[in-house]
């Protein structure tokens, strides 16, 4: 842990650094307790700036051993030495070398940045600035140069020794040790640099690229799980030849490694040639994953691959600009899994997440842009509105655009830039020169938070056959940020006449329109259109085409003719979530008031219509199924929001429509798939809405259900089903859970990542015995707050999954979440401040909650010796 004070990081204040790094040698030496870095750093001034200018270097915690000079001592008054920064006072007018020997305690270093030890073998975290707590460095993104990497360790303890870049030299050493050699020939910054070593087991394959080039594919793991390896594998390869194929991005390196560990803070690292993962993202095989364990990694192994080129190859110039590169890359993931899979149900997947995680950060105290322009800790900014948010932006920069131009300012910005660090400016002007279009206001979306409204009210006079749009667009006060401009607002449309196609139309005023894309530029704006033959439906925001919040004066038949026929599926998705919205909303305020209300036949019967057609695939008609969640219906209501209330509206909506369409459930849960279990998009749809009925039908009648899916829990041939029936059970209170969970935790006891399945499903279960099982598991033999899964699976499920357990009346959830935070973060604060962002929609609560909450956040507000991370996110958590 950082040992000064996090004072505000600002863009306006941004500079280069005085002088450039050219060649990195490390050497180092490994041991659990005292390992030695031996650091030889190539310095160059750089131009314009004056001769004996001090060089400050980043540390964190770190213990100096010596410094030299171009081979020489330095005297003690050439340099200032702390474990956060060496100075040196006066370094010489030309190029120059140091060298910096420092000694770190891997096995101690609990926070898992930097170089660590768990679990046995040694590994490294630099993003965002990990690489200070192994040597003194200037420690920042726009600081690139080339590594040669020497790993020296015992042998039998660490057999295996990697880094980035190509393999050099191997040998033995005297004492029973040995190392390795490895040198990266592309530039790059420290928070790139990784090195593995350990005992560790290796899958192989090779890959040519579009150029003939034969690549070594290595993904390592823990002895025992090479037979988990083979889909990671298969969709790595997938990935490199997309990215051949829908970017022209050709690996360059002769081998790109994969290390799968246990214990590490984020999902998976991008590291030139070397990419760690978490082992989640890694392992699978049919008795062990889900069908969305498999489709988790498979985007997430795109996602690290596609970084070598749109975050390695061209990097971001410092961490404001950290949306350049995981912005980026998030809609190059999405795109790839749109192709591999189903494209209407994957957007609907990505407008979900987006609409749960980064809609709520919008709405909140943690509200940022997507660039910000100060940050305390940037860690914290690893968030829903730089990933997700940031993706949405690229994806409006490509519908303003059009294919041709985005394709066209891809290319531009790898060739332009390739080997630099760069800015949101650099790669927007990109495109503005591939396009010839003035992208000044589109840059708005960069740099204005919050989630903008547009209203939308529609005419339709049949006299004249025309068609208006009354737009308007608004953007509320978020932090920092009181008053806001107008932004370009791309709206996919269409007009659906009464036979279900588009309408055609004569002419329009009022608006640019383009490739069916009516953009939105003014504060308000009329559009009219002529010659529309009849009263249409209006289709709005197709495809989710902005990340706005669309509110309009659509009645209740024009959604359901559109659930039935619109053409974009996107938008017949959105149709039933309105539908179902409007009716949780009702039903909440009602329940609140101590009075009830049933779904009507309407809405059934738009469900049964969709659930019911075989035309439509079996994945789209599971999400269509599947209501708005708890966290949705509670943004939905935005102030004043009690949760209990929620959760019955909703209970008695799923129960009318359980038996509402009792048949057609009893119909779909007898389709199964075919044969030996596949991971591929249409066997998971096939299962996942025959999950789906299943629920409905443990809701309708549970005696007969039940021991069904305890039988599937003991005897079905796949996770996917497994899980399926022990969730249900669980989270519908079935008499069969504690029985399933018993049977399911036997099964698997060896195993941990099935075990924080287990842990999960248990921590989101909405009764109110869960917090107490909560905390008794924290007790459990397998259980570690070291290990953030495990904390992930337990707390966050928790904190984040189960609405109303968190939002206890009693206050009891926010403490006990409270004390683990506080716990953690002596430990883990990178940990610790992720699971902090649970509270960040607290100001929604009814007053009772939202004073339970607020005493719980003061209290780890005052706690002392805060880390920065967590001080960072309560600050702003109170403001």
């Amino acid at each position: 842990m950082r040992t000064d004070t996090a004072k505000p990081v600002r863009l306006s204040d941004y500079t280069p650094t005085p002088y450039a790094i050219a060649t990195v040698d490390l050497d180092i030496d490994l041991d659990p307790a005292k390992t030695t870095v031996v650091a030889k750093l190539v310095f160059e001034r750089r131009a314009g700036i004056k001769a004996g200018t001090a060089l400050v270097l980043d540390g964190d915690g770190l213990d100096l051993v010596s410094v030299l000079l171009d081979g020489a001592a330095l005297g003690e008054d050439a340099y200032e030495a702390t474990p956060d920064r060496l100075t040196i006072k006066a370094p010489p007018a030309g190029p120059f070398t140091l060298e910096i020997v420092t000694r770190i305690a891997p096995e101690a270093n609990t926070a898992l940045m930097g170089l660590y030890r768990s679990s046995g073998n040694y590994c490294t975290q630099c993003e965002a600035e990990g690489f200070r707590r192994i040597t003194y460095f200037l420690d920042r993104p726009d600081v690139l140069s080339v590594y040669t990497v020497r790993i020296s360790a015992d042998k039998a303890e660490a057999p295996v020794l990697l880094a980035n870049g190509n393999p050099i030299e191997a040998g033995d050493l005297d004492g029973g040790r040995h190392f390795a050699l490895w040198h990266d020939p592309f530039p790059k910054p420290s928070y790139l640099f990784a090195m593995v070593a350990g005992d560790l087991a290796m899958v192989r394959d090779s890959f040519t690229t579009m150029n003939g080039r034969v690549v070594d594919l290595r993904i390592y793991v823990e002895k025992g799980k090479e037979d988990r390896c083979g889909y990671a594998m298969d969709a790595l390869k997938r990935s490199m030849r997309w990215d051949e194929e829908a970017f022209g991005r050709e690996y360059d390196l002769d081998i790109f490694m994969i290390v799968a560990v246990g214990d590490f803070n984020m999902g998976a690292m991008e590291n030139k040639g070397l990419n760690v993962f978490n082992d989640r993202y890694i392992l699978a095989n049919p008795d062990t994953a889900t069908d969305q364990d498999y489709a988790n990694i498979e985007a997430i192994i795109a996602h690290e691959y596609f970084h070598n080129w749109s975050g390695n190859r061209v990097t971001c110039r410092d961490w404001f600009q950290l949306c350049l590169k995981e912005g980026l890359t998030v809609f190059r993931d999405q795109e790839f899994t749109s192709d591999q899979r189903s494209r209407p149900v994957k957007r609907i997947g990505d407008v979900r997440l987006l609409k749960a995680h980064q809609f709520p950060e919008d709405g909140g105290p943690l509200a940022h842009p997507v660039r910000p322009t100060v940050y305390n800790e940037i860690n914290n900014f690893y968030t829903a509105t730089v990933y997700e948010k940031g993706a949405e932006v690229v994806r409006m920069l490509k519908t303003v655009v059009g294919d041709t131009d985005f394709r066209a300012g891809m290319d531009l910005y790898f060739d332009r830039h390739d080997g630099e660090a760069v800015t949101i400016e650099d790669f927007l002007a990109c495109f503005a020169e591939a396009s010839g279009l003035d992208l000044t206001q589109f840059a708005l979306w960069y740099a204005q938070s919050g989630t903008p409204a547009v209203t939308a009210s529609a005419s339709y006079d049949e006299t004249a056959k025309r068609f208006t749009l009354e737009l308007e667009q608004a953007h509320l006060p978020t932090p920092g940020q009181a008053v806001k401009k107008a932004m370009h607002i791309p709206i996919r449309f269409g007009l659906v006449g009464p036979n279900g196609a588009d309408l055609p139309f004569d002419a329009v005023e009022g608006a640019a329109i383009k490739d069916g894309v009516l953009h939105l530029v003014e504060g308000r704006q009329t559009v009219t259109f002529e010659g529309v033959a009849a009263r249409p439906a209006a289709s709005l925001l197709r495809g989710f085409s902005a990340p706005v919040k669309l509110l309009s004066n659509q009645g209740r038949n024009d959604l359901v003719f559109l659930s039935r026929h619109d053409s974009d599926p996107f938008n017949r998705w959105q149709a039933m979530q309105t539908l179902a919205m409007d009716y949780l909303v009702t039903a909440t305020a009602m329940t609140g008031a101590g009075e009830t209300i049933h779904a009507d036949a309407v809405l059934i019967d738009a469900l049964g219509s969709i659930a019911g057609d075989d035309s439509l695939e079996p994945a789209f008609r599971a999400l269509c199924l599947q209501m708005p969640s708890e966290n949705d219906i509670a943004r939905e209501i935005g102030e004043d929001v009690d949760p209990d209330a929620i959760a019955q509206a909703r209970t008695m909506l799923r129960g009318d429509i359980a038996t509402g369409l009792v048949e057609v459930f009893g119909q779909l849960a007898e389709n199964g798939s075919d044969g030996p279990y596949s991971p591929d998009a249409t066997a998971a749809g096939v299962r996942g809405l025959r999950n789906v009925a299943l629920d409905y039908r443990l809701i309708a009648n549970p005696a007969a259900i039940a021991p069904m899916l305890l039988a599937t829990v003991e005897d079905a041939d796949n996770m996917t089903d497994r899980m399926a029936a022990l969730t249900s059970l669980v989270m519908h209170g079935a008499d069969e859970a504690d029985a399933a969970l018993d049977i399911f935790y036997r099964r698997f006891e060896g195993d941990a990542l099935v075990y924080d399945k287990w842990l999960s499903v248990q921590a989101m279960a909405p009764a109110p015995k869960t917090l107490a099982r909560v905390q008794a598991l924290t007790e459990h033999e397998r259980f570690s707050f070291a290990n953030p899964n495990r904390v992930r699976s337990l707390v966050g499920s928790f904190a984040t999954g189960n609405p109303t357990q968190f939002n206890r009346s009693d206050g009891k959830g926010f403490a006990f979440v409270a004390d683990v935070v506080l716990k953690l973060d002596k430990t883990n604060p990178q940990v610790a401040a992720r699971l902090l962002s649970a509270f960040r929609s607290w100001r929604a609560l009814e007053p009772a909650r939202k004073a339970a909450a607020e005493k719980e956040l003061t209290r780890i507000a005052t706690a002392p010796e805060l880390s920065p991370d967590v001080l960072d996110i309560v600050t702003r958590s109170l403001q």
